[in-house]
């Protein structure tokens, strides 16, 4: 099976900060849902910046899909931060069109069907929407670009606790068959099940990684038991 991520002694230095210390690791391609997880400090959110190409390397390798990274991988990866860049003066309709525009993969109907699903009013202005909604939208434009590699940081954070399975649901169903889906979270047990590969990132190092049921099985815990007891000290 070929691999969507692939990194190879992968180091980054912030001046004198090591945030991540000789990453090697291999991600299957449709292997499905992988769980990044760590506490912060951990390196998550530099190895997300470098896969999106938004840091560069202090020394090592990394590709997706077998390719360095850049134009060409950022044609393929569909990425949500956790501080979302949405254009306040823009209408909803008025920011998916700047979408469509922008990203040759980007399917208008999608995004359409799930702003309904999820009772966002496409005339309003961005900048009247509630936090929450925000969110939401933010989530929408990236789950509407038909890409190979989704990366989704905290995408449940800022959404009220009651829509929370509701936006995990529209995640799952959403999400194409011939996709990776790579989600960092806090909130571990409320979306572990979902899980089909799980990375733990320590101290800018992988300390476990692996398929999530071969973990499960073999630790005898649930993954947020486990993260608990490997990073109880931090």
């Amino acid at each position: 099976m070929a691999n969507i991520v692939e990194c190879n002694g992968l180091t980054k230095y912030y001046d004198s900060t090591c945030a991540l210390n000789q990453v090697t690791l291999e991600i299957p391609e449709n292997i499905g849902i992988v769980g990044l997880l760590g506490p912060n400090g951990s390196g998550k959110t530099t190895l997300i910046k470098l896969l999106t190409g938004l840091l560069t390397p202090s020394s090592g390798e990394l590709k997706i899909a077998d390719k360095a990274i850049g134009v060409e991988t950022k044609a393929i990866v569909s990425y949500l931060s956790d501080a979302h860049s949405l254009n306040n003066d823009y209408t909803v309709m008025q920011q998916l069109e700047y979408f469509e525009d922008f990203f040759l993969d980007f399917d208008k109907t999608k995004a359409l069907q799930m702003i309904r699903e999820l009772g966002v009013d496409e005339t309003k202005k961005i900048k009247t929407l509630s936090k929450g909604t925000k969110e939401k939208l933010a989530l929408i434009l990236t789950l509407s670009r038909n890409a190979r590699l989704f990366i989704l940081d905290e995408p449940i954070a800022g959404v009220d606790p009651a829509a929370r399975d509701y936006i995990l649901q529209t995640i799952l169903s959403h999400k194409s068959e011939n996709s990776t889906m790579i989600i960092s979270t806090h909130l571990i047990s409320e979306i572990e099940q979902y899980f089909d590969y799980i990375l733990f990132l320590k101290e800018g190092r992988i300390v476990l990684q692996g398929e999530t049921n071969a973990i499960k099985e073999r630790e005898g815990k649930t993954i947020d038991e486990l993260f608990r007891e490997v990073f109880r000290w931090i």
